[in-house]
Order: structure tokens, then sequence, then C-alpha cells
């Protein structure tokens, strides 16, 4: 298995970062996905974009992909990158 980095905010003291989840968002105006340690108390609260600076965002589902010896383990689906089921409104399916 390979260790997988952790992410770190470097606006935060590093006991901050130890403590609390990540979080995935995506800006609704410029449409940039990005991540954020946050408390789970603000999980849902607005954060502003780190490319546009709009406060104009939402949390988005946080997925994953694993590959064991060539083989998808997790993460297959037929879908888009935005849902990954195939059943929202962006998906061509």
């Amino acid at each position: 298995l390979m260790a997988i980095p952790q992410r770190i905010d470097a606006h935060q003291p590093a006991s901050y970062n130890s403590r609390v989840p990540i979080y995935e968002y995506v800006c609704l105006d410029c449409k940039t996905r990005f991540d954020a340690l946050r408390p789970m108390a603000d999980a849902d609260t607005p954060i502003g974009c780190k490319t546009c600076g709009s406060e104009h965002s939402a949390r988005t589902l946080s997925v994953f992909f694993a590959q064991s010896s060539g083989r998808v383990v997790a993460g297959q689906s037929s879908g888009c990158a935005h849902c990954g089921g195939g059943h929202c409104s962006t998906c061509a399916n």
C-alpha cells in the first residue's frame, strides 16, 4: 500500500490540521473545485473560492478511486465526475 500524503492548510496551526476533516467544495460562479480543512460544524457553510474569491460555493460529495493489480476495486461508475452515478443533471447519460 502507498501512503497518501496528508493535505495541510498552511494558514492553520499543525494541531488544528490533525483534528478537523477535509471537505471538498465547488465554486458555483467559476466552477473551480477545491478542498478545505474545517470543523464539522462549518462543513456546509459557504467558503471563499480559492480562485475567484466568491463565497457562492457548495460542499460536494467526496469520492475516491482505488485500483489493485490493474483492476478497479472502488469508485467505478458510469456517470460523470460530478455525481459519479450517471443520474445528475450534468451527466450525458
